[in-house]
């Protein structure tokens, strides 16, 4: 009873914690129930919380949605990432070629293996992927990877990035942080390439607080994944612990960077809510392209895009704009008690990168001019119409 109580406790505050923001209307908002609560309810009194059944089931399940061969739960996208490039032999001196409108992990884990990014404009503003003709003018005899981020869920053009992979020899590692159950041409975004990687972080469309999934179909892939998630040791604790091995060797340098069952059973409960988010999400950008598609200052990416998207979030470009026009109306909007962001700073001109940078002028017009705008399954049509009206009235100011 006390574990219940505590677990409730905890899930009040943080739902209070949100309400009680200064934001009327907040970016996002955790699609929790008491699902969740009875999960982790469930896994504390198994008495059994690091890695085991759950994260085995969650694994489990997770194929069976993409329809892919092997599921591995990961600590983070970002271990994800680097996972994938240190299976796939990616090297010092290696090139890998990156988007630069993207969250600075799909770059960093680049940089852990001693690569050289190459960064890659996007393919317009209409479409917020990286451009597969820009890609191709970056191959050289170095590139040994390409890393596409489906951006918001939206799905790039693979056909485009998969023949440039294969007319050259490259590895292609999918970042499908923001895109669990978007498709392409009727497969799932994550099972294109030769490994997907996705995120549970909490403000995505599955959140475990922090986690996150490889995915692929190479059984050589997988195992070695399973292998450098748990230091490269052929036994885990679990199997010692059920008596499924006595002793262990270890066969290659790897990591820690194992999912815990607690964090493995708020997945479960996740997970049987994702179809209904998705259609939810959906259900709410047509509202949001209804309200906001007669405003002349405004482009709103992926208008015409044929494919399931998760819909992790909407964002608008503002046109004939600048970074402190943007910045000015976020202000606005938030005075308004409207909670914005931006997806993303480009990653080309942090500090750390100024030596890898290239010239991306769409990047960069977008960088300086996307306002992400609030999109989560418990966003009311009612807040939608208020957003609307917000923006249209700064706009005119």
């Amino acid at each position: 009873m006390r574990v219940r109580v505590k677990v409730i406790m905890k899930i009040a505050i943080l739902n209070n914690s949100m309400k009680d923001s200064a934001y009327k209307i907040p970016l996002f908002d955790l699609n929790f129930d008491t699902e969740e609560e009875h999960e982790i309810i469930r896994t504390v009194r198994s008495k059994w919380i690091s890695m085991g059944e759950n994260v085995k089931t969650f694994e489990k399940e997770f194929e069976e949605l993409l329809n892919v061969k092997h599921s591995i739960a990961i600590t983070n996208c970002t271990a994800a990432l680097h996972l994938a490039l240190e299976i796939l032999g990616i090297k010092k001196g290696d090139e890998v070629i990156v988007p630069s409108l993207t969250f600075v992990a799909t770059v960093n884990v680049v940089r852990y293996v001693g690569a050289v990014p190459v960064f890659a404009d996007i393919t317009s503003f209409n479409d917020l992927s990286v451009d597969p003709d820009d890609i191709k003018a970056r191959v050289t005899k170095k590139t040994k990877a390409i890393i596409p981020m489906h951006y918001g869920g939206f799905s790039c053009n693979m056909d485009d990035i998969k023949k440039i992979a294969e007319e050259n020899n490259l590895f292609i590692i999918e970042d499908a942080a923001h895109a669990p159950l978007s498709d392409y041409k009727e497969k799932k975004i994550g099972t294109l390439g030769d490994i997907g990687c996705f995120s549970f972080f909490s403000n995505k469309n599955i959140t475990t607080a922090e986690g996150g999934m490889l995915v692929t179909n190479s059984d050589n892939f997988a195992k070695r994944a399973r292998l450098k998630r748990s230091h490269g040791m052929t036994a885990v604790s679990y199997d010692r612990a059920k008596g499924y091995a006595t002793k262990y060797d270890v066969l290659e340098l790897g990591y820690n960077y194992r999912m815990d069952d607690i964090r493995a059973a708020i997945g479960l409960a996740q997970l049987k809510k994702l179809n209904k988010d998705v259609k939810k999400r959906e259900g709410l950008r047509r509202v949001y392209l209804s309200k906001l598609n007669d405003i002349s200052k405004l482009i709103i990416p992926y208008k015409d895009f044929q494919h399931q998207s998760s819909n992790y979030i909407f964002p608008v470009i503002l046109k004939d704009s600048n970074a402190g026009k943007r910045d000015l109306i976020r202000k606005k909007l938030a005075e308004r008690g409207i909670e914005t962001s931006v997806h993303y700073p480009a990653v080309h001109r942090f500090s750390i990168y100024k030596e890898f940078t290239s010239e991306l002028p769409k990047t960069e017009y977008v960088a300086d001019n996307e306002i992400t705008l609030p999109l989560y399954y418990n966003l009311s049509e009612e807040n939608i119409e208020k957003i609307s009206c917000g923006l249209k009235d700064v706009l005119k100011d």
